[in-house]
């Protein structure tokens, strides 16, 4: 595998001056190198600081009310207009944000972590563990996860968004863990994998120090995937009210509730609607971009 010439030439600087460039500077590297890797972190940034630092400048909060403007479009006053019930557009729509990027990171998070030890574990042992973990998945990948999903909705109430959270991790991890079940049977073959098991060491240290660290490419880019994909369930599942309940909000309750004042106020709906689409687009274009930097062998072309 040959490098690029700005990577080369960086790499040999390195050593050069006898430095050993670490994986993540290289893979950094490679991240920033690409216009994709930094447009999708750009916006991405930029989502993640108006969501959280701008409520904070903004004199409006979402649980207030201005009844002297309603269905107010946008001017100095509120910045995105306002609803029926007088509700800044603004506060709403990054609380939405908020809850979309906490929701979809704390999914990734869980259902990747699942898959990491559920595979590792059935690939490493095999036998009845193996034909356990493997029996669960399968059951979980024919169940109509939308349905259980909107059936457990009431339980949701009172602010329960945690929940939510583990519920929708429940059904994100079984492929993944599938194909970390694979790359860990062909892992502990290797050498250094045998040493460690004749020298005593225990499953799970082995696991945990050898088999893992091999994985975590892969691990990285399905985390970073599973933020869109929860991010869009998250929204389907509250655009038909079985998602984040009221009195918190979400992105996909005011694309629901926007729609239907779309023709004639179409602020608001387009604004919650064009935070989802920048949202899922940086995080796609992350995502790629991490995929080409851990991988640069799989990349076309280029």
């Amino acid at each position: 595998m040959t490098l690029p010439e700005e990577e080369f030439a960086e790499v040999a600087a390195d050593v050069g001056h006898g430095r050993v460039p670490s994986r993540t500077r290289v893979v950094a590297g490679r991240f920033f190198a690409t216009g994709q890797g930094r447009l999708g972190f750009a916006l991405l940034a930029l989502m993640f600081l108006l969501a959280f630092a701008g409520p904070l400048l903004y004199p409006w909060s979402y649980t207030e009310m201005d009844f002297s403007a309603f269905m107010q479009p946008p001017s100095p006053a509120h910045w995105f207009g306002t609803l029926q019930t007088g509700s800044d557009v603004f506060a709403v729509t990054m609380r939405g944000a908020q809850k979309s990027l906490i929701v979809g990171l704390l999914v990734a998070v869980v259902s990747t972590g699942v898959a990491a030890a559920v595979g590792s574990v059935a690939g490493y042992f095999l036998g009845w563990t193996d034909r356990t973990l493997m029996w669960v998945a399968d059951l979980l990948l024919v169940l109509p996860a939308f349905l259980i999903l909107a059936i457990m909705s009431p339980l949701l109430a009172g602010g329960r968004w945690l929940l939510f959270v583990i519920m929708l991790a429940l059904f994100l991890w079984m492929v993944t863990s599938k194909i970390v079940r694979g790359m860990t049977k062909a892992i502990k073959e290797r050498e250094y994998v045998k040493a460690a098991r004749f020298m005593g060491v225990p499953p799970a240290k082995i696991i945990y120090r050898h088999v893992i660290p091999n994985l975590a490419s892969l691990l990285v880019v399905d985390a970073t995937l599973n933020v869109s994909a929860a991010i869009l369930t998250e929204t389907t599942l509250s655009y038909f009210g079985f998602g984040i309940q009221p009195p918190d909000v979400s992105l996909g309750g005011l694309i629901a509730d926007g729609s239907r004042t779309a023709l004639y106020a179409p602020w608001t709906f387009w604004f919650a609607a064009g935070g989802l689409v920048v949202t899922i687009l940086a995080v796609n274009l992350v995502g790629d971009s991490l995929r080409d930097a851990l991988d640069p062998g799989g990349r076309g072309s280029a």
